[in-house]
């Protein structure tokens, strides 16, 4: 094995799952080429999308029919759910309903063991992912490999996905060189064509030699019981056609009720998440292989997945995380992922879709919630959602909620409880406004505070803290005001609180 993978097998990245976000963040941090690979590729993506946004022209209608179709569909969720269980029962497939995970996990293992299979072919698949599939299939024997060329990396690297649509954007070529090496036992070059014909040539066996095919869903079409695929890559194609069982988890909320309406959510999602008009490949399919077919499955079977997801139905303030089409614009735009990248996450869904959706999955505030303070609330994320979700806002629900839970620290409560006691009374007000520049003098150097105390420490890390001026605003405004009486109007004075008082102005309306 390689030094490098030697290295990697002890990455601290894999050490801190279930560790603080704090700590998660620093790591994250603290790896140069993490952020530069992630600034790169988001900004790669941001900049397609919005070129095939000018492209096809009137995006915010687009964007708008795409919320109407999400809306739509999660307020008759039940209805269309049924319509969609019995389309694919009508073609001759199975349909399976779980609470969650757990139950997910124990329904594909009796088809697996029904089938006496020893191999998986998986295809890319977050929900899998959220199942926990490939180690509870690793438990009992069972060899689960993943077929995206991403997902495949990183199933080398013990590592889980970073990105929704780009799971190995963390990985530069030269680690994959090494990752490859490792598995072989030959010596690769950091050369995209040896390390991809290496890659081509160790699945396509499995392909043929798997007894389940498994793939996700982008989206299930309620009026014929059919799974959409969508992918850049030829194996989800290999993986749902050759296998003799096809085996699709999917969440409960990714179904549409027609094919008008997937022509929409295919034109938005390729475009929102990698700046194409369409994937390179999109396969429809509708029930096992029937005889006069050349290829498919014998057996057809879909797992529909809750974990969480109907304890959003009917909340006015989160029912809308349930649109997600998982494109992962909200990520490309982000600056907090930006910075970290997705394991810092801690969870299968990262950036501002993974800080709303996994507490609410979870249902965990105290753990899990803490994601919701991974954002500055920019407003970026519900400009780039192609359908409409106002993430943002839903993070300061989230906030509030741990606040209600009194789930924030002592010292954050006590805080606050005191900012409140100052700023709602005026005498209080000037008194604090009037220490703090006493209070702040131990820690100012050059008119600056470069090493805070408390709180302030983790600002002043990455900046310098203008210190407070020892006359404040409302002071200086007043003497202003004086002087300009004395001087009839007609000093300097007079025209600098004139001038004072137009910003004062603008600062009042502000």
């Amino acid at each position: 094995m390689s030094q490098a993978v030697k290295d990697h097998a002890h990455d601290p990245k894999l050490e801190l799952i279930g560790t603080g976000l704090k700590k998660r963040t620093e790591l994250a941090l603290a790896d140069e080429f993490l952020r530069k690979a992630v600034a790169f590729t988001t900004d790669k993506l941001k900049n397609g999308r919005l070129d095939a946004m000018a492209d096809i022209g009137n995006w915010e209608k687009w964007r708008e029919r795409g919320s109407d179709i999400r809306r739509h569909t999660i307020n008759h969720l039940d209805y269309y759910l049924t319509q969609f269980t019995d389309n694919v029962a009508k073609a001759g497939g199975h349909v399976y309903f779980c609470n969650d995970g757990k139950q997910a996990v124990k329904q594909f293992i009796d088809i697996a063991l029904a089938n006496e299979a020893k191999l998986v072919a998986k295809g890319k698949s977050m929900v899998s992912e959220e199942m926990h599939l490939n180690h509870h299939l690793e438990e009992i024997g069972i060899e689960a490999i993943e077929t995206d060329l991403g997902e495949y990396i990183l199933q080398l690297a013990k590592e889980t996905p970073s990105h929704l649509i780009i799971p190995a954007i963390h990985k530069n070529k030269q680690q994959i060189a090494d990752l490859f090496t490792a598995d072989s036992g030959q010596k690769f070059p950091p050369e995209t064509k040896p390390l991809a014909a290496y890659a081509r040539g160790k699945l396509r066996n499995y392909f043929l030699e798997a007894d389940i095919g498994l793939t996700g869903c982008n989206f299930g079409v309620a009026e014929s019981g059919s799974i959409t695929l969508v992918s850049n890559e030829g194996n989800g194609r290999m993986v749902s056609t050759l296998p003799k069982v096809h085996v699709v988890v999917m969440g409960m909320e990714r179904l549409i009720p027609t094919f008008d309406d997937l022509e929409v959510m295919l034109n938005l999602l390729a475009r929102s998440a990698t700046g194409q008009k369409l994937t390179t490949y999109t396969s429809l399919v509708t029930g096992p292989k029937r005889p006069e077919d050349l290829d498919g499955p014998e057996e057809l079977h879909v797992i529909v997945l809750d974990n969480g997801r109907s304890a959003q139905l009917g909340d006015e303030t989160f029912q809308e995380v349930l649109h997600c089409i998982r494109c992962a614009a909200c990520l490309n735009v982000c600056p907090v992922y930006r910075h970290i990248g997705g394991h810092a996450y801690g969870s299968v869904y990262s950036g501002p879709i993974g800080a709303v959706l996994t507490p609410l999955l979870q249902q965990d505030m105290k753990e899990a919630g803490a994601l919701a303070n991974a954002s500055s609330l920019c407003g970026a994320c519900w400009e780039a959602c192609p359908v409409k979700i106002p993430l943002h806002d839903m993070l300061v629900h989230l906030r509030h909620r741990k606040v209600q839970m009194k789930l924030t620290p002592l010292v954050e409560r006590i805080a606050f409880r005191t900012f409140q006691t100052m700023f709602g009374n005026v005498t209080f007000y000037k008194m604090a406004t009037k220490s703090a520049y006493y209070l702040q003098k131990p820690f100012v150097r050059g008119g600056f505070i470069r090493k805070g105390p408390g709180p302030m420490a983790g600002w002043t890390d990455a900046r310098f803290f203008p210190m407070k001026p020892k006359q404040s605003f409302r002071d200086r405004w007043e003497a202003l005001q004086q002087e300009l009486k004395a001087g009839g109007g007609k000093t300097g004075g007079g025209a600098g609180a004139k001038q004072a008082g137009h910003d004062g102005q603008r600062g009042n309306g502000r």
